[in-house]
């Protein structure tokens, strides 16, 4: 089991502490999911440079050796997720209202739905998940009509995300379930973080 102190830091070996404070914003309540994401930068270094922005950010970055590294607090809300998708959708659970309402197409007005709901009925969210960013590029193909497509994750980096995902499930209480890739929660790139699996 993992052993987190007071600040939300987590004291192992296997966790580098990089905590930028500019990423984190309000108290996070309750955990209760994962959002598995991918950086669209080379190296964690430069994800970093990015942190310092303190507009977005995740609670741990893995590299492509598979160091792990804490971002954030666990006790914080970080900005990853974005807008949610409806759950409902996907799992074919829509009431007849909802139906409806998605027909038209309105990303703010479907997340503002998505948010009157608790987990499992909408998919975790900044308020309540963990985010874990994962080093890797998406690259542009010869068609700049095409969407891009992100590198394969590394093995040290699904080894190190597969640990990291089990403890985390295990020390705030969530299902495996409630684990997702950022595209499936988000209108995001559908390759990112394709590669990853825990």
């Amino acid at each position: 089991m993992l052993h987190i102190d007071k600040s939300g830091r987590i004291i192992n070996s296997k966790v580098k502490l990089e905590i930028h404070l500019s990423i984190q914003k309000r108290l996070m309540k309750k955990v209760s999911g994962l959002i598995v994401h991918q950086t669209n930068s080379p190296t964690a270094q430069s994800t970093f440079n990015g942190y310092k922005q303190g507009l977005s950010g995740a609670h741990f970055l893995i590299d492509k050796d598979g160091t792990i590294y804490q971002t954030a607090s666990v006790h914080y809300q970080t900005w990853h997720v974005g807008k949610l998708k409806a759950r409902c959708l996907v799992e074919l659970t829509c009431t007849p209202k909802e139906i409806k309402a998605l027909k038209t197409f309105n990303p703010t007005l479907e997340h503002k739905a998505e948010m009157q709901k608790n987990v499992p009925d909408r998919y975790p969210a900044n308020h309540d998940s963990i985010g874990i960013e994962i080093v890797g590029m998406a690259i542009q193909g010869n068609n700049p009509n095409e969407e891009a497509v992100y590198e394969e994750v590394t093995e040290e980096q699904n080894a190190s995300l597969k640990w990291l995902v089990n403890e985390l499930s295990l020390y705030f209480g969530f299902p495996k379930s409630e684990v997702f890739r950022h595209p499936t929660v988000s209108r995001k790139t559908s390759s990112e973080a394709a590669t990853a699996a825990w």
